[in-house]
């Protein structure tokens, strides 16, 4: 399909990655680098071109019942608004913002591609082909982002809950979590297992998880051989031959006194070791007999004092029994304390609903007059 002139002057030699239609003949033309608003001729207007970086340091969406507006931030450089019809915004918004990270640095030029933009009340979810890069925030993207990619996921599982799905990314040992409402959680489990499984080369969640499991075998196997490695000293010297009664022998030149030799043990003192051995048993047991007496006389000093102190008997059951009731008393503060913070999260999405209904109807109203004029 043919591009209108002035867009053509305007693009260069730019690729088109996306073209979205407006209604009439208004069109939306997205590069790599650059969104093109296209106004067609009107009564009230001429043909125009409209040209938005993505060299944005924040993209804001704002949603109504018919119109939308994309909003892009440039810092010291102000920000710049355009609108279309609500019905047009996911087409527009995933190239846009496919755009916007690629000019951040966050995905890579070198054709990483956004697979889907999912967008949960404060929370932006966006799957690429090589990551996930998640945003928390009334924003749609600003610099306060989180990306995880796939060559550091280890595992991915999903919690079904009552009313939200909860998404775990196990990224390099810990565990990433966020919840995703249960009507989206079909289409976002879809799309990034698949991305998932398609980068590292797998069919399926379960293949990708064998291969985790074998890759984190092998490693395991390779720290065990390079401890063994690490602990191998090799052959150590050999040990001495000599005899260790050669060590002791003194050189032949040396002189001794006859009073130097070692005298032969006599037969008293023989004797005189025999009387003593009775002695030094009888030193030993009355030693251990002294030393049960002591021990004794402790042990029962240490009940003596333990009265005192008040934890004779029961005490100590009473102690725990006391602990297991305040912990318990701790478990249903905190289960009140979650429910009234459900409760306010409840008041202040419905209030922040109702502010959003009332201003799209003042809108209606300021365009209505417009068009009256």
């Amino acid at each position: 399909m043919s591009q209108p002139e002035i867009v053509q002057s305007v693009l260069g030699e730019e690729d088109v990655v996306t073209r979205v239609h407006l209604g009439g003949e208004d069109e939306l033309f997205v590069t790599p680098t650059r969104t093109l608003v296209y106004r067609a001729e009107g009564l009230l207007s001429d043909e125009s071109v409209d040209e938005f970086s993505h060299a944005a340091e924040r993209l804001s969406v704002k949603e109504g019942r018919r119109k939308a507006k994309l909003s892009l931030d440039y810092g010291l450089d102000g920000s710049e608004t355009f609108s279309m019809s609500s019905k047009r915004l996911d087409d527009a918004l995933q190239p846009i913002v496919e755009g916007v990270l690629a000019a951040a640095g966050v995905t890579d030029e070198d054709g990483e591609r956004v697979v889907q933009t999912f967008r949960f009340s404060e929370l932006t979810f966006v799957v690429t082909d090589a990551r996930v890069v998640r945003h928390i925030g009334s924003a749609v993207w600003d610099e306060d982002y989180e990306s995880y990619h796939y060559a550091n996921v280890t595992d991915l599982e999903f919690e079904s809950g009552s009313v939200a799905t909860t998404v775990v990314l196990t990224v390099d040992g810990r565990q990433e979590r966020f919840k995703i409402p249960n009507e989206e959680a079909r289409l976002v489990r879809e799309k990034l297992a698949r991305a998932l499984c398609d980068y590292h080369g797998v069919g399926s969640l379960e293949e990708f998880r064998v291969q985790m499991e074998k890759a984190r075998a092998n490693d395991e196997s390779a720290d065990a051989d390079a401890d063994r490695d690490n602990t191998d000293f090799g052959a150590g010297p050999d040990p001495l031959s000599a005899n260790p009664g050669e060590l002791s022998d003194e050189p032949a030149n040396a002189t001794r006194a006859e009073s130097d030799a070692p005298a032969e043990p006599s037969q008293q003192t023989a004797r005189t070791q025999s009387v003593e051995a009775p002695s030094a048993t009888g030193a030993v047991a009355e030693a251990k007999q002294a030393a049960e007496s002591t021990a004794t006389e402790s042990a029962s000093d240490n009940v003596a004092d333990a009265a005192d102190l008040g934890f004779e008997g029961s005490g100590f059951e009473s102690a725990a029994d006391s602990e297991s009731a305040d912990a318990g008393a701790v478990d249903a503060d905190y289960a009140e304390l979650a429910a009234e913070i459900e409760s306010l999260r409840e008041v202040v999405e419905t209030q922040s609903e109702q502010i959003r209904y009332q201003q799209e109807l003042v809108e209606q109203l300021i365009e209505e007059l417009r068009r009256g004029r």
